[in-house]
C-alpha cells in the first residue's frame, strides 16, 4: 500500500475514533442530564404539592381518598407524570393513580423524605413500573406528617436522549465526512508536493543529492526566487570564501559582484572568471524551472586558481620571447647596416652608426642592471618595453628605481607589475599627449617592494574611481575586459600589501597607481 493511502486511512481513522468517543461521552453526560433533569422537575412538583394546605391537613389526619385523590389526579394529567402519591408518617399511600393501592405501604423505602430530606432518586422500580422519581417530606409545622413522591416514566427522558442523540450523530456523521474530506485534500496535497514519491523514494533522494552536493570537485550554489540561499556544499563555501547560510539573502553575502550579478539578471551564464579572495573562479549559472515556473538559479564554481597562474606565467614566457625575438630581427638589420657600411669602405659612418646603437642602448631598461638586480623583473621589462616601441610608445625607469635583491615570488610580482603596465600602456595610447610614455618605478625597501606607474593618458574618469578595482570594470570598449586591476590587487593583498590609485591623473600627467608588496624581497641581497 502506498503511503500516501496509509497517511490517508489513518487520519480517517483517527477522526473516526476521536468522533466516536466524543459521541459516547456526549451520549453519557446527555443521559445523565436528561436522568437529573427529570428528576429535578419531579422534585419541584412534589414540593408544590406539600405545600398546599389541604394536602398537609388530609395527611396529617391521614385521612385517605377525596380531596388528596383528587388533587394527586389533576397535578399527574397536568404535568403529563406516571403517577403522584402522597403517604402518611408510615409510608401508607392516602392517594395513588390506581385507587386499589391506597391503604397500603408504599414500594420503595420512605425513610429519607420522612427524615425531613428531601430525595432526588435516579430511576427506580415501583408498582407503576421503571420510573424516575423524587421525594419531598409534608410538614405541618416542625413535624413531618407525611411524604410525597413524583415520578416521569422512563420513556420521557429516553426519548428526549433518543432525539437528541441522533441530531448528535449527525453532526458527528457531518464532522467524520469533513474530516475524510480534509484527509483526502491534505493526501492529495501531499502527493502533489512529493510529486507522488514514497518516504524511502525521498530518503534516496536526500542521500544521492548529498553524494552529489559533498562528493564533487566543483562549488554548487543554488538559490531560490527570492535570491535567498536554498542549496550549497562545502566546496561552494571553500572556494568564495566565506560561509553560506541557508535563507540569507544573496545581496547580504560578501560576494564578488559577478556573482551577484549573475543571480540577480538569472540569465544562462557560462565560463564567467571572478575574483574571490585568493581565487580565481569559473562561474557558470542557469536558471531552474519547474512546469514554467521560475524557481531560482543554480551557480557552479570551479577553481582556476592554478591554472590562470601558469597561465599568467604563460603569457610572461611569451611576451619575453616575444621582445627576444625583436630584439633578434632589429640586432639582425644593424648588423646588416653595418656590414654594408663596412663593405662599402665607409669606416667613419660605421663608427658614428655604432655609436649612436651604444647611446640609444644605455636607456633600455633591461641593461640597467645595478637597477634592477633580479632576473625576472628585468625579463618583464624588457618584455614590456618591446610591446611599447612596437606601438610607437616609450617605456622607461624612474630616476630612483633601485632593487638590489632578487623578488621572493616572480609570479605575483610580474602579475602586479604586468597588469599595471599594460593599463598605463593602454591609456597612454589613447591619451592626446605626445609622446606617449609610461614610467616605471620600482624602489626595494629591506624585504618590501614599493611600485608606482605613470603615464601620459587622460586619467581615471571621476564615475569609475571607487569601483575601478572591482571585477568587471574597465576603461577598455572591448569585451572580456575588467579583470586586470583586481588580480593586481588580489596578489597584492594575498602578500599583506595592497594597490590603490594615488592620482587619478587630473593634472599635468595621467593616472599614478602605486602599490605596496611586503616580503616580495629577499633582504640578503
Amino acid at each position: 500500500m502506498r503511503f500516501s493511502r496509509q497517511v490517508l486511512l489513518l487520519q480517517i481513522g483517527v477522526v473516526l475514533l476521536v468522533v466516536g468517543i466524543g459521541v459516547a461521552l456526549v451520549s453519557v453526560l446527555l443521559s445523565q442530564t436528561l436522568t437529573d433533569q427529570y428528576g429535578r422537575r419531579a422534585l419541584a412538583i412534589a414540593k408544590s404539592v406539600a405545600a398546599d394546605p389541604v394536602v398537609v391537613a388530609n395527611a396529617a389526619a391521614k385521612i385517605p381518598g377525596g380531596p388528596l385523590e383528587e388533587r394527586v389526579l389533576a397535578v399527574t394529567k397536568a404535568n403529563e407524570a406516571l403517577f403522584v402519591v402522597i403517604t402518611d408518617d408510615k409510608g401508607i399511600r392516602l392517594a395513588h393513580p390506581t385507587e386499589s393501592l391506597i391503604g397500603q405501604k408504599v414500594s420503595t423505602s420512605p425513610d429519607v423524605a420522612l427524615a425531613g430530606f428531601d430525595e432526588v432518586s435516579a430511576v427506580q422500580s415501583g408498582t407503576l413500573g421503571l420510573s424516575v422519581r423524587s421525594k419531598t417530606p409534608i410538614r405541618q409545622g416542625a413535624r413531618v406528617v407525611g411524604e410525597v413522591s413524583v415520578g416521569f416514566e422512563v420513556g420521557d427522558p429516553t426519548g428526549d436522549f433518543n432525539r437528541l442523540l441522533t441530531i448528535t450523530l449527525l453532526f458527528a456523521g457531518g464532522a467524520l465526512l469533513l474530516g475524510a474530506g480534509a484527509s483526502a485534500l491534505l493526501n492529495r496535497r501531499l502527493r502533489r508536493v512529493t510529486h507522488g514519491l514514497e518516504p524511502h523514494e525521498l530518503t534516496e533522494l536526500l542521500y544521492e543529492r548529498e553524494a552529489v552536493l559533498h562528493g564533487i570537485g566543483e562549488g554548487v550554489l543554488a538559490v531560490d526566487e527570492a535570491n535567498r540561499v536554498s542549496v550549497r556544499n562545502d566546496e561552494a563555501e571553500r572556494l568564495l570564501g566565506t560561509e553560506l547560510p541557508i535563507g540569507a539573502a544573496m545581496s547580504e553575502l560578501p560576494l564578488s559582484p559577478r556573482v551577484h550579478k549573475a543571480v540577480e539578471e538569472g540569465r544562462p551564464v557560462d565560463n564567467l572568471l571572478a575574483v574571490a579572495g585568493n581565487r580565481v573562479l569559473v562561474i557558470n549559472s542557469r536558471a531552474v524551472r519547474l512546469d514554467d515556473r521560475p524557481i531560482g538559479t543554480v551557480l557552479t564554481f570551479r577553481d582556476r586558481t592554478d591554472l590562470d597562474t601558469l597561465t599568467r606565467e604563460l603569457d610572461g614566457i611569451r611576451a619575453l620571447s616575444d621582445g627576444l625575438r625583436a630584439q633578434r630581427h632589429e640586432f639582425a638589420n644593424r648588423l646588416h647596416t653595418l656590414y654594408g657600411l663596412l663593405q662599402l669602405g665607409h669606416h667613419t659612418e660605421a663608427v658614428e652608426y655604432l655609436q649612436t646603437l651604444t647611446d640609444s642602448s644605455s636607456a633600455r631598461p633591461s641593461e640597467l642592471g645595478d637597477a634592477v638586480a633580479d632576473p625576472y623583473l628585468q625579463a618583464l621589462l624588457v618584455a614590456k618595453t618591446e610591446q611599447a616601441q612596437e606601438k610607437g610608445l616609450i617605456l622607461k625607469l624612474a630616476e630612483d628605481t633601485w632593487v638590489p635583491t632578487t623578488v621572493t615570488d616572480p609570479i605575483a610580482a610580474n602579475t602586479l607589475i604586468g597588469n599595471l603596465v599594460d593599463n598605463a600602456l593602454h591609456a597612454a595610447r589613447m591619451g592626446p599627449r605626445r609622446p606617449a610614455t609610461v614610467e616605471v618605478g620600482l624602489l626595494a625597501d629591506g624585504g618590501t617592494l614599493h611600485v608606482s606607474v605613470v603615464d601620459s593618458g587622460p586619467g581615471v574618469p571621476a564615475d569609475l574611481r571607487r569601483t575601478l578595482f572591482d571585477e568587471g570594470v574597465s576603461t577598455k570598449i572591448a569585451p572580456g575586459h575588467g579583470l586586470g586591476l583586481a588580480l593586481a590587487r588580489q596578489a597584492a593583498r594575498a602578500r599583506g600589501g595592497d594597490v590603490w590609485l594615488a592620482d587619478p591623473g587630473e593634472g599635468e600627467t595621467g593616472a599614478l597607481f602605486v602599490a605596496k608588496l611586503p616580503g616580495m624581497l629577499t633582504e640578503d641581497g
